[in-house]
């Protein structure tokens, strides 16, 4: 009881480290979106897809290029979590019950506690295979969309093909490929859990911690000047990307 009791009480907090951590991520975007790299990113593309439809017939290479440079990316991981599902549900249907408890294991090793932490793992891996589909799906609406000659079409009655518009695909497309990254990382304090609750908090705060030098930008190049007047103003445009 006393081993199961330490999962009761470090897995939840591990958990809620790592959603906390992520919440106030997210309020950094939304609101000061030039001192995150998710927002830095962001309003980048919006420029890149910009450049690219000024002169489709001279950039429309490079831009689909560099979108099937992403939408490989996105199905690597996609291919990798459908894998990794597929091994987690084999393990669960066959090897389930044939488990002997080791010594250095501190923590529940019951059946139903394999059997939780295994469908977690699971549930993890498919969360990042439909992520990842999205953001495939996102990338190659936009490598069509990117090559429309825009100035051409926008001087038609009622065209809502712009820039902006494109801009909002790709944008949309690199966050679901960002989620799906950190359903990536989730897994890997869940994969921990299995041999104890202590290595999942630890993998949970030192993640938590690495993550913060990985999301926020020390040096903010251009943006490193821009006042919190300037800050809000990007972060409207940012959100109306989304």
């Amino acid at each position: 009881m006393e081993k199961q009791l330490l999962d009761y009480i470090l897995v939840p907090a591990g958990l809620l480290i790592m959603v906390a951590y992520h919440i106030w991520l997210l309020h950094h975007v939304v609101h000061h979106p030039s001192r995150t790299v998710i927002g830095l990113n962001a309003l980048n593309r919006r420029f890149w897809v910009a450049a690219m439809m000024e002169d489709v017939s001279k950039n429309g290479v490079l831009a689909v290029q560099t979108l099937r440079n992403n939408i490989m990316a996105s199905t690597l991981l996609a291919s990798t979590a459908i894998m990794l599902s597929s091994l987690i549900a084999v393990l669960m249907t066959n090897g389930g019950g044939k488990r002997s408890e080791a010594a250095f294991i501190y923590g529940d090793q019951s059946d139903m506690g394999f059997s939780i932490k295994s469908f977690s793992i699971l549930v993890c891996f498919l969360v990042a295979f439909l992520l990842n589909v999205q953001s495939i799906r996102y990338y190659s609406h936009a490598s069509i969309l990117i090559n429309v000659p825009f100035k051409k079409v926008i001087s038609l009655r009622n065209s809502d093909l712009t820039a902006d518009y494109v801009g909002r695909s790709v944008n949309r497309g690199s966050y679901f490929w960002s989620l799906g990254l950190r359903a990536f990382y989730f897994s890997f304090p869940l994969f921990l859990w299995i041999f104890g609750p202590i290595p999942m908090f630890l993998s949970c705060v030192t993640l938590v911690f690495l993550l913060r030098f990985l999301d926020f930008t020390v040096d903010y190049g251009w943006a490193a000047g821009a006042s919190d007047g300037e800050d809000r103003g990007e972060a409207l445009e940012l959100t109306g990307q989304f």
